[in-house]
């Protein structure tokens, strides 16, 4: 969960995530959304495969990202959880 809010606290992350959030893209497609380096993006998109967060798929000469659905669920499901223990200790 630590890899998760790590990737999710930078804001190019979060854009990249909004990005495929339309749909899948390639490394070069995401790069060019951004003003800054190709091997800037790679470390970007990396971090957000190690967090489970992106999937990728290699076609190719390239490398497409999608976003790894199940792993927002489980996030989801972990601050639900987060929420109902935080009522239940106020009702105590």
């Amino acid at each position: 969960m630590n890899d998760i809010f790590k990737a999710l606290a930078d804001p190019t992350r979060r854009k990249i995530l909004k990005m495929l959030r339309e749909g899948d893209l390639s490394a070069g497609e995401i790069a060019d959304a951004f003003y800054i380096s190709k091997p800037s993006i790679s470390h970007h998109l990396n971090l957000l495969k190690q967090a489970g967060l992106v999937l990728s798929e290699k076609q190719g000469q390239n490398v497409y990202y999608s976003l790894n659905t199940t792993i927002f669920q489980e996030v989801m499901q972990w601050f639900f959880e987060f929420m109902e223990r935080g009522e239940s200790d106020e009702n105590q």
